[in-house]
This record gives C-alpha cells, structure tokens and sequence, in this order.
C-alpha cells in the first residue's frame, strides 16, 4: 500500500501532523507542489496554547530560544494583557512562521519523516481499503496509495477540491497587504492597529532593523489573484497613515481580505482537512496558525490509533466535531474585530463602548484566553468540570522523583494518571498494557483530581475527584471510548462518548 497516510502540504501543519503520526508510529509521507521552502515570513506569532502543545511534545524550548515573548495582544487593536494567563507560558511568542517551519522541519527529520517536493496532488480516489492519490511531479504523473489522505494544503486546497468538499463562508470586504520591510523612521511605539479615516494599520518590530508592517482599506476587495509590489504597500501607507515611515528594502510582501470560509467537513471517508484547507478568516489575533496547529495534534493521535488497530475508525469523527465548533467561533470573532475596525461614526461609539468593556478585568481576560486557545471546552461528555478541558502542567513527586505533568505526554501516548500516591487503578489500565501509560504520582496542586485519564493531545478524556468518585466501569468505558477495546474484549463493539455542543 506504500505510505500509510499521505499529507498533502509541508507547511507547519503537515509538518506538526506527519510528526504526531510518526510519534505513534505511523507510516507517513509529506507531499509539498513547491520545488523548495520558500523562506516567507508569514504569521508571526505562536500564541500559549500552542506552546503548551510543543511543551507536551518536548520540543519548547526549540521555540522558545528564537522566539520573543509578549505579554500582551490585541482585540481589533485594544490592548490584552496575557500576563495573567493560568499557564507556565502566560504571552504570545514572537516568532515568524518560516522559523517555525524550519524547527518542525527539523524534528521531522529526526522522527523519519520524508519530505516530498514538487509533488502536486491532483485528484483522489478512495474505497472502504484505502484511497489512491493522483500525483503530478516534474517527471509526470502517477498514484501513490495509502490508508488516509489528509489536505493540509492551505485555503485552495487541492485535496478539499477533489473531494467534493465544500467550503461556504463570507466574501471578502476588505484589502490588507502585508509586508516585511526596514523602516528608516518607525514610529516611537508598536503599533498593533490604528484606525484612521481611510482605513488601519500596524507597525510593530521582528528583529533589529526590520518591521512587519500592514495595511486595511475598507468596503475596496481585491482580486486575491492580482499582484501586488512594495509601491502598492507604500501608496496604502501613506494615504492611511499620511507617512510611509521612509519604508525600503522588502523582504516579503503579500494581499488578502477578510473572506472567512469553512469546510462543510473535516472528514470524507479517508480524506480529511486540517489548517487553512480546512478554514479561512482574516489574521485578527494572530490566531491562524495556531487553530491549524491545533487541529493537526487532535487528528494525529487518533489517526495513529486506527491505522494501529487500537480504537474504531469512528474515532475520527470525534475531529469534526471537536474542531469545527473552535474554528466557527475564531471565524466570528475576526469577523467581529473587522467591523470593530471600520471607519466611520456608528463604528466609533461601538468602539468607545468595547474599549470600556475591556477594560473590565474579567473581560480581558476572556477575551485574552479566547484568542490564545486557553478556554475552549471538547464536547466529551458530562461529569467532572476539568473533562473536555486542556489538563494544567502541575508539578508532581513520582517514584522515579519530580516532574511536570506535560513530560508524561512526550511520547503522544494515553495516561492514566492516580494522584495521591495510592496505586489502586493499576488492575484497569492492565487491560490496555500497550495503549495506555499508568502513571501514580502526588500533585504539589491541591486543586487537582484524584485520578484522570489524559488523552495524548492534552485534554482530559475522564476524572474523579475523589476515590468514592472512582467507578470502575466508568473509567473502562472512557478508556475503550478513547483507545479503543480493552485487551480481553477485543472483539467487543466500542461507543464514543454521546457529542454536545462546545462550550468555553
């Protein structure tokens, strides 16, 4: 069958996702159309959650090194303050997209990740064994067969196209260039977003000497396919700003609006969608990235865990209904941080009254872990409150000495995870000996379960608060739900846990 999952795109998010499935194992090759990396800035932040997710994987620090942290962001381009975020990583993480490339491209490599490039997926034919990927190199064209196809090949998504799926959305009402340039006169301050009669802007420094700098026109969309020079970004500037700053030496420069779409489904059979393919919206927050990210470590544990044999391919469907509502509600707030920005009298009151309202401690906050990725809640199920929830990294007292919670995750495994030092479950998780870690420990954390199993991208699958809280059977069922049957009944059926709707 060759490459048990083909992933169409070598960006950040195929990158992170072919890394996942190798972690657990998986056959896995990484299809790009481009003839090499290209070396583009792009995004330019990774926000807590996203370290988080990195630190579970052992390979923080790697960000960490290059990138600069700060303790504030912006809704529509009023100040939030992250400094006060639950989590060991309380900023958003300046770093540019292609640095963050480069550090997953590394860690690739060293899991044994093949990297193919100009490759182009153009077409895709699938049955209930496998699916065959039309393929176009520079050599001609063929079919590379595998058990799963997953797009993450940006918003034009070659692989959503051939699988007839849709992505409806909002147009686009707005034209935004962005460009990487060196600034003889910047201003005194970063500048996240001003507003000014005939539009916005933001400049704000990457490294000594150079600046991203971006423009917003309204109610003036563009053609995404026009193309756009540095004299183009200096008129914007200068018509916006009344200055262009004494702007040269572009290194990258780019247009799009505010068009937000959304696949009609992540999954298809044996196709799937994750990033950009999946979901579009304008880079308000610098969110992007980060959704895409996300996406690709819930898929990639469970991927891994059919192709394994260990969990019901229904398993799968669990992605669509625990992403889609997180990207839905990204697409709402860039929406709402657009027309929070407009020009214009009605827009200003709205904007004097948000701007009061955010001022409220409770309201930034919210707002701030909305747009880090901290607060959203996966639709698990009823019981305890921490379930469907990201598991904090506490400090714990093991037998084997101290650690942190988020090294149990480095090997992208399930943990069944006893907290008091009492080794009572130890019976269960020996049903699933090759499945799931179980792991006794004393958490320096008082507010933490007596016992829960951790799913490997983060969130909690189940947990009892106290032994009493301990129901065999449903610490069995939540197991078999999430990994699958336990060894002695393996050819039991398995259920997943009934969906409700995401909450924050």
């Amino acid at each position: 069958m060759g490459a048990k999952v083909v992933v169409a795109g070598a960006g950040p998010v195929g990158l992170l996702l072919a890394c996942e499935l190798r972690l657990a194992g998986a056959d896995v090759v990484v299809l790009d159309m481009l003839t090499k990396r290209t070396g583009e800035s792009r995004a330019s932040g990774i926000h807590a959650r996203t370290i988080e997710i990195l630190d579970q994987r052992g390979i923080a620090e790697r960000f960490l090194a290059i990138g600069r942290p700060l303790p504030t962001g912006h809704f529509s381009g009023l100040r939030l303050d992250f400094s006060r975020f639950e989590t060991r990583y309380p900023y958003a993480l300046v770093i540019v997209q292609a640095a963050v490339e480069r550090l997953l491209e590394q860690r690739a490599a060293e899991l044994g990740v093949e990297v193919q490039w100009s490759v182009e997926v153009t077409g895709v034919q699938q049955n209930a064994d496998g699916v065959a990927v039309d393929v176009r190199r520079p050599s001609g064209t063929g079919q590379i067969h595998a058990a799963y196809l997953v797009g993450c090949d940006g918003g034009r998504s070659s692989v959503r196209k051939a699988a007839g799926i849709g992505f409806p959305g909002t147009p686009g009402t707005v034209t935004a260039i962005v460009g990487d340039v060196e600034l003889h006169e910047p201003p005194a301050e970063q500048v996240f977003m001003e507003r000014r009669e005939r539009g916005t802007f933001a400049v704000f420094g990457f490294e000594p000497g150079w600046f991203r700098v971006m423009t917003t026109e309204y109610d003036r969309p563009s053609d995404r396919d026009a193309a756009v020079d540095f004299d183009e970004l200096r008129r914007a500037m200068v018509k916006i700003a009344g200055a262009d700053f004494g702007m040269h030496s572009p290194r990258w420069i780019s247009r799009f609006s505010d068009a937000a779409r959304q696949a009609e489904r992540y999954r298809v059979g044996r196709v799937l969608l994750a990033g950009d393919a999946a979901h579009i919206h304008f880079p308000s927050g610098g969110q992007g990235l980060n959704l895409g990210l996300q996406d690709a470590v819930n898929l990639g544990w469970k991927l891994a865990a059919v192709l394994a044999g260990h969990a019901p391919e229904t398993l799968l469907d669990t992605y669509h209904t625990e992403r889609y509502p997180i990207a839905e509600r990204v697409m709402q707030s860039t929406r709402a941080q657009v027309a929070l920005a407009r020009p214009g009298e009605h827009t200003e009151a709205l904007r004097d009254v948000f701007a009061g309202l955010i001022k409220i401690d409770d309201v930034n906050h919210s707002l701030g872990k909305m747009i880090a990725g901290l607060d959203f809640r996966y639709p698990i199920g009823d019981g305890h409150p921490m379930v469907g929830r990201r598991v904090p990294d506490v400090d714990l007292k093991t037998s084997g000495g101290t650690a942190r919670l988020f090294t149990l995750l480095h090997a992208a495994r399930p943990v069944l995870l006893e907290l008091g030092g009492t080794n009572t479950l130890a019976s269960i998780a020996a049903d699933w000996p090759d499945r799931v870690d179980h792991i006794s420990a004393v958490a320096q954390d008082n507010h933490m379960p007596r016992a829960l199993v951790i799913r490997p991208d983060g969130y909690v699958a189940w947990a009892a608060s106290s032994d009493s809280d301990v129901e065999a059977s449903a610490l069995r069922s939540a197991l078999a739900a999430w990994c699958g049957p336990a060894k002695k009944s393996q050819g039991e059926p398995q259920t997943l846990p009934a969906n409700e709707t995401a909450v924050r």
